[in-house]
């Protein structure tokens, strides 16, 4: 299969799968004797996955390590998980700042009118050096 067919085949592009092949997460593909890439099942299978990896919001580094384990079958299962769970509690940190931005953008546009005058309590908020955005 060649890369056109392998990024429709994956839902991937085929700029994605060149560079995932260039940072090492997708090990050397064959290629004819014009240069070509040529993808097999097993190279379908790992785009898959890191596609799926990357869907979660797994890094790279992440992925890479992931692969590794996907492919070591002595590894064990409790390794995985540990990983999974640190990637959990990194979403969670960063769910908890988007919750705090939120809450501090909600507060200060209820503080403005929107009307037509140009006194607006957001840019001074904002604006102001000696008061934190968030209360």
């Amino acid at each position: 299969m060649n890369i056109s067919q392998a990024a429709r085949t994956t839902g991937l592009t085929p700029r994605m799968i060149r560079h995932y092949e260039s940072i090492g997460l997708l090990p050397g593909t064959t290629r004819t004797a014009a240069g070509y890439r040529l993808f097999n099942e097993q190279d379908l299978h790992t785009l898959r996955f890191i596609q799926r990896a990357r869907s979660l919001g797994f890094s790279i580094e992440q992925i890479s390590q992931l692969l590794a384990l996907w492919q070591d079958r002595d590894r064990s299962s409790a390794v995985v998980k540990g990983l999974a769970r640190q990637h959990l509690r990194e979403l969670e940190e960063k769910i908890a700042g988007l919750q705090a931005m939120h809450d501090s953008l909600s507060e200060l546009a209820s503080c403005c009118l929107g009307d037509e005058r140009p006194d607006c309590p957001i840019l001074e908020r904002l604006a102001d050096n000696e008061q934190s955005v968030s209360r």
